[in-house]
């Protein structure tokens, strides 16, 4: 289904891994890793989808893809701060609709990518982002795997890498098992922007619970703004991190 507005896809896409260097541009079924990821974007019915980058390999790779590049600088700290370099760039008016989908999640479905777009014609908050629920009590406890809760209305109270909630009693008894009843969920980390707010974004002080977590959205929250939170439509498959996260991708892509 399509979205109620138009909304941009932008891509940042870094050249330098830890675990896997070159990322973008490592091959899937004969294609960078990149070119998958535009091709979600399109998928979902962008109006417009631009890769934003500080490598040259990378804006070589896209040459002849048709997706738009956008050099940025090499000195940004995280993807939103290079996606404000863009919008700015590219002069996106401040209430167009700016989707962060990250460069190594060749698997976002569509579904997931308009939704995340739709929270934000929904709702007046500046920023959205999606969630699922927890699988089980290994995600629960894992610190690798962010936690969310929300508001009545659908808004972020709080992001951490910490059990959220916790079930006071039942966990007194057994935490082997998640309770049923409780909304736990796992964060997502797709985000929509309105285009003005993501060039605000970019400039406030980094906040002590964001430093704390290591969570960029933390910064949103702590400095008053709010944060719409919208179930996943279907499942959202883990990005690329690993070289078995690249070879399972790479199996799920030969399946269809």
């Amino acid at each position: 289904m399509p979205t109620d507005a138009p909304f941009i896809v932008a891509i940042p896409a870094r050249y330098g891994s830890t675990r896997l260097p070159g990322k973008p541009l490592l091959p899937i079924a004969g294609e960078p890793m990149v070119v998958h990821v535009a091709r979600r974007a399109r998928a979902a019915g962008a109006a417009e989808v631009v890769v934003a980058t500080d490598d040259a390999r990378i804006e070589a790779a896209l040459a002849h893809s048709g997706v738009r590049v956008a050099m940025t600088r090499a000195d940004h700290a995280s993807g939103s701060d290079r996606l404000a370099e863009v919008a700015t760039m590219l002069g996106w008016p401040d209430d167009a609709i700016v989707v962060n989908l990250q460069g190594d999640e060749p698997l976002a479905p569509a579904s997931g990518i308009r939704a995340v777009a739709q929270a934000l014609v929904e709702d007046d908050a500046p920023m959205a982002t999606l969630a699922t629920p927890l699988a089980g009590s290994e995600e629960l406890f894992d610190p690798n795997c962010v936690k969310l809760v929300r508001r009545a209305d659908g808004r972020a109270l709080y992001f951490s890498r910490a059990p959220l909630p916790w079930p006071r009693d039942a966990f007194a008894q057994r935490r082997d098992a998640l309770p049923a009843g409780v909304p736990f969920l796992r964060h997502i980390g797709i985000y929509a922007y309105r285009a003005g707010f993501l060039r605000r974004f970019s400039t406030l002080a980094p906040t002590p619970l964001e430093r704390c977590e290591s969570l960029e959205q933390l910064r949103a929250l702590e400095h008053g703004h709010a944060i719409a939170v919208r179930i996943a439509p279907e499942p959202f498959p883990a990005g690329v991190d690993t070289p078995e996260d690249l070879a399972r991708v790479e199996r799920l892509l030969a399946r269809g």
